[in-house]
């Protein structure tokens, strides 16, 4: 099993895999949880997908096991900036305005976590192995840009996970149904445990 932090000035390192964690998105997100997403050949994709991101892959043997996209909360194309922001600011309207308790961060170290997935196909006995080499790499990579913290959306029950595993979570915005589920906005603090 490996994990690699993605970016467009090393695609080309990696074959297929920038497009097979696409392809996983979209087995994840639009075949098995039906979002309504943008997506051509088998590929889920959104205006996050920029230059200014990362991915996060673990891969085994050209399968993509589970991803994490990371965007800067400084970033800008068009009108879009991160989705948590552009939620808050009304630009999407699968995601209520009120996510957050305060107004959305923009800072160089503060970047912003989402299409957090891991793969259904992965089976139990190595899921938990797979979901910590995940939030090791996104750690990892987050401290390597400039970030002290990462926000992001996640599950309601998100945050009892991570403290587990020891991240330090706050959650920073209130508990909603997207899609079916609940959702809340949670803060990890990168700069407690730098090691």
């Amino acid at each position: 099993m490996q994990t690699t932090t993605l970016s467009f000035t090393n695609l080309h390192n990696y074959g297929d895999l920038f497009a097979n964690m696409l392809r996983a998105r979209h087995e994840t997100f639009i075949q098995q949880a039906k979002w309504d997403l943008p997506q051509a050949d088998g590929m889920e994709y959104d205006q996050y997908d920029t230059p200014a991101s990362r991915w996060i892959a673990v891969h085994e043997f050209g399968e993509v096991l589970a991803g994490i996209r990371l965007t800067p909360t400084t970033t800008k194309c068009g009108i879009y900036s991160y989705m948590i922001r552009d939620a808050q600011r009304g630009l999407l309207d699968s995601i209520p305005s009120d996510l957050l308790f305060e107004e959305a961060p923009v800072a160089p170290h503060v970047w912003e976590s989402s299409r957090i997935f891991v793969s259904h196909r992965v089976p139990a006995k190595i899921r938990m192995r797979v979901q910590m080499n995940l939030i090791n790499e996104m750690t990892l990579s987050a401290r390597a840009l400039g970030a002290t913290s990462v926000i992001g959306l996640i599950p309601e029950k998100g945050p009892r996970w991570g403290r587990r595993v020891g991240l330090d979570i706050d959650v920073i915005g209130r508990v909603m149904d997207i899609g079916g589920a609940n959702n809340a906005c949670i803060r990890i603090n990168l700069s407690n445990k730098l090691h």
